[in-house]
């Protein structure tokens, strides 16, 4: 292990025990023995194994489920990126007194190693200098694994976005194929799905009283249980069992909407049959305001772990100073992995929270000035409430097919909370860099004013997708007028204003519906505009979404058939219509 700086774990001794022995909030999680000794720790109670480094920052889950977990008393240790063919690496801080949480890291791993054609990628932005190939191909299967070997009979708890996707039957573009439950394949104890915070700390305590691991009360969870021990007049949504699923594509889009709504409703339980078991998932149970300023009020470093001795990771770099003022996006896009994940309820950040965090950056000794954003997965969406009852809903968006009259957002608020942000002493600019929801941007033209005028960086990030209706409604997004208004008030703005800004506009190609005479439109309308795209995916059937269900059986949520580009060599033929071969342009 490389020496450590002096006193890297000097603890926050203000940290409340929450009725558990007391324990010091490290100024980092442990990775070594040795770091586990300057803490006076003899054991851990948790041992949480990454396929990220490990960056202490609140945009990464291990660090955030890691302290949230010591705030509460419970003492946490971190193995990032371990080998795995040997257990190794994991034993280094002994077996931990009541479980391993296992993630695969911020992204699918498949994801990570793999292009849309499946083309090996050659850098990775969780990992040291960036080098490719530190995490293994399907992470959370060989993590368990190895976990395993080390801890026999020690509980598994899987988490992460890769869990999150794959909780019940989908289909996996890499092999072509339908997939159970990760949980099952994993050999784990329980998964637990979304923004795990309140899962992994009802977990701990469940061990940590002599209960099994796994049970109904355990909020956003995937178990195999009963559904005879679920609440006396629980309300239980039965989803397609496995075999279904294998015998009939079709009951893959009826499973994927009904765990969107299972998702959104945040009340009731679901069933999923697979080879004579019952998975279990339960309500999940947000973070509340309150809970998320305690959350983010954590003294993270917002650095990389002392122990890469100051290699870069490509991602904390970029998000190093930046503020994520809230969780959930009402959007519901089809392709998009939030509505199963996150889910479309808003969960917002108070502003004394937000500014605290703010004179917080303004005090580190890197800090230049800049915030680099402030938003979440979509910025426009923070404070946004629903004014009706969520449990009655069965729209699958808020915004489509047009804006929700009960989703009620204030963009004039934000803008306001952006203001005092930026009034903070010894912050110069603030932006807004995590993408915006134009359709929303255009209920308040104040709203583009003041984005224009002192929130954007020279270019302003959005994600229109294409420009072809029909593909836009199977996309679940707003209409191509809604876009051309948007850009045309976007460049008055910025003429009155005197700025020179530009829209950079991400665009998907060969979605499930789209055909050759779509992407035609959609590269004859980027000419007329004088447009040349760089943000251009080749669409890619991300387990758990809709756009995957609809990709494997070839039909739309209606049930209707649709033309869906299969084979590599269509989904290039559309791809290159809208890039054309422009010399040294790589393929994606």
């Amino acid at each position: 292990m490389p020496s450590l700086p002096k006193n890297p774990l000097a603890p926050d001794r203000s940290v409340a025990s929450h009725g558990r022995p007391a324990v010091d909030m490290p100024h980092v999680l442990p990775m070594s023995r040795r770091e586990m000794d300057r803490l006076g720790w003899q054991e851990l109670d948790v041992l949480l194994v990454s396929g990220d480094a490990y960056v202490d920052h609140p945009s990464f889950g291990t660090a955030l489920l890691g302290r949230w977990l010591v705030l509460h008393g419970y003492r946490v240790g971190i193995v990032a990126q371990p080998r795995w063919a040997s257990p190794q690496d994991l034993l280094a801080m002994g077996r931990p007194r009541l479980m391993a949480g296992v993630t695969a890291g911020a992204l699918d791993s498949m994801l990570a190693h793999y292009t849309a054609f499946r083309k090996k990628r050659h850098d990775d932005a969780y990992t040291p200098g960036g080098r490719a190939g530190a995490r293994p191909n399907r992470a959370c299967l060989v993590y368990a694994g190895i976990v395993k070997q080390a801890f026999p009979r020690l509980p598994i708890v899987l988490g992460g976005i890769e869990a999150s996707l794959r909780r019940i039957t989908h289909y996996d573009f890499w092999t072509d194929k339908l997939r159970r439950s990760i949980l099952l394949d994993a050999k784990a104890d329980m998964l637990l799905y979304g923004m795990a915070e309140r899962g992994i700390l009802a977990a701990a305590q469940r061990l940590r009283d002599g209960l099994a691991l796994a049970g109904p009360s355990v909020p956003g969870a995937a178990y195999i249980g009963s559904p005879d021990d679920l609440p006396p007049g629980a309300e239980v949504i039965e989803l397609p069992s496995h075999e279904d699923i294998l015998a009939d594509p079709r009951k893959l889009m009826a499973a994927t909407l009904a765990m969107e709504q299972h998702v959104h409703h945040a009340t009731a339980y679901a069933v999923h049959r697979v080879e004579g078991r019952s998975l279990i998932l339960t309500p999940p149970r947000p973070l509340a305001t309150r809970e998320l300023d305690q959350l983010y009020a954590l003294r993270f470093t917002r650095e990389p772990h002392p122990f890469y001795e100051g290699r870069k990771i490509p991602a904390a770099d970029m998000i190093r100073f930046s503020i994520n003022s809230h969780r959930g996006c009402g959007g519901g896009c089809s392709f998009c992995t939030l509505a199963v994940h996150q889910g479309r309820r808003i969960r917002s950040r108070s502003p004394a929270s937000i500014l605290k965090e703010a004179e917080s950056l303004a005090r580190n000794r890197r800090f230049t000035g800049s915030i680099s954003d402030v938003g979440g997965p979509t910025a426009n969406m923070w404070g946004g409430v629903c004014s009706d009852d969520p449990a009655r809903c069965r729209r699958a968006s808020c915004l489509f097919p047009g804006i929700c009259p009960h989703f009620v957002v204030d963009p004039m608020r934000l803008i306001g909370l952006l203001h005092k942000v930026r009034a903070v002493k010894g912050i110069k600019h603030v932006r807004v860099a995590s993408g915006i929801r134009h359709d929303l941007a255009l209920k308040d033209v104040r709203y583009i004013r003041a984005l224009v005028r002192d929130f954007v960086g020279g270019q302003l990030k959005l994600a229109p997708e294409h420009v072809a209706d029909q593909v836009l409604r199977l996309m679940r997004k707003p209409g191509s007028k809604v876009f051309e208004r948007f850009l045309d008030l976007f460049e008055k703005e910025c003429a009155a204003a005197g700025k020179q800004q530009f829209v950079v506009p991400y665009l998907i190609s060969a979605f499930p519906g789209c055909t050759p005479q779509h992407m035609q439109q959609l590269a004859q309308w980027l000419a007329r505009r004088g447009w040349r795209p760089e943000q251009v995916q080749c669409f890619m059937p991300l387990p758990g979404t809709t756009a995957a269900a609809m990709y494997y059986a070839g039909i739309d949520p209606a049930g209707k058939p649709i033309p869906v580009a299969r084979t590599d060599a269509d989904r290039l033929k559309m791809h290159h219509i809208l890039l054309g071969d422009r010399p040294g342009r790589p393929r994606r």
